[in-house]
């Protein structure tokens, strides 16, 4: 499936960035994300290397490797960054991950660590060129214990990492919620299971709750538009997860 502009300004794109249909990616479905600001680009969860070289082409239609100034990993798992040694090689990208992760990325082969900026526990923010802000938002335990979400003051998205994630059937997966309720089932099972603690939601919402989010994007399953994401935020509020769902019982 081609990629897709989400939003669009005159300085400021939002672009999801395809998906195999080729059977060739295998392993779990990922999304990818592209935030093209006055010409520069930041590139969201670029995934595994399994996905490497359909990313770098979907990509390349909307800007140069070169003009690609940051990467963000919203937690340390491979299917988020296990391709970043060859993102660090391509572009000349500053790496944004929890200060938690930045030990672990060497086994991604990446040995330019003072390209990789830490982010604290309690969040940041970066500053694009043009003046627009992207927000780091904790979301630890959702599922990492080091997790973020980056929130785009210009568009309103907000990227959640694995919150919001769908498992559909292989071939099956829609790029827009479309029906909520029949969604749910799709998301349930991810959530009891890959969540630790309802408290975690609890904390997230409260982070979430005052900022202008129209819509959300998450690095699997569909992307939720601004009726729907009212939606997700009151059924994530009322789900029981991890432990407080009684799943070891």
């Amino acid at each position: 499936m081609a990629s897709e502009i989400v939003y669009e300004s005159p300085n400021h794109k939002f672009v999801w960035l395809g998906r195999d249909e080729t059977g060739l990616e295998e392993g779990v479905q990922t999304n990818q994300y592209l935030i093209i600001n006055n010409g520069r680009g930041t590139l969201l969860d670029p995934g595994g290397f399994g996905v490497f070289s359909r990313v770098v082409v979907n990509m390349s239609e909307f800007v140069d490797p070169e003009r690609v100034d940051h990467i963000f990993l919203c937690h340390q798992d491979p299917d988020v960054g296990g391709g970043l040694a060859s993102w660090m090689d391509m572009t000349p990208a500053r790496i944004h991950v929890s200060a938690l992760w930045i030990r672990f990325l060497i086994h991604y082969g990446v040995a330019a660590l003072d390209r990789i900026e830490g982010i604290p526990d309690n969040g940041g923010s970066l500053t694009l060129s043009s003046g627009n802000r992207l927000e780091f938002i904790p979301a630890h335990f959702l599922h990492s214990p080091g997790n973020f979400h980056v929130f785009d003051h210009a568009s309103g998205i907000l990227f959640t990492g694995d919150l919001g994630a769908a498992i559909y059937p292989k071939g099956e997966t829609p790029l827009y919620v479309e029906d909520f309720e029949d969604h749910v089932r799709h998301m349930e099972g991810f959530h009891v299971r890959y969540v630790a603690t309802s408290r975690a939601i609890e904390y997230w919402l409260s982070k979430i709750r005052p900022l202008p989010v129209r819509m959300i994007c998450p690095q699997h399953g569909s992307i939720f538009r601004e009726k729907e994401t009212k939606k997700f935020l009151d059924w994530i509020a009322k789900a029981r997860v991890g432990f407080d769902a009684n799943i070891f019982t």
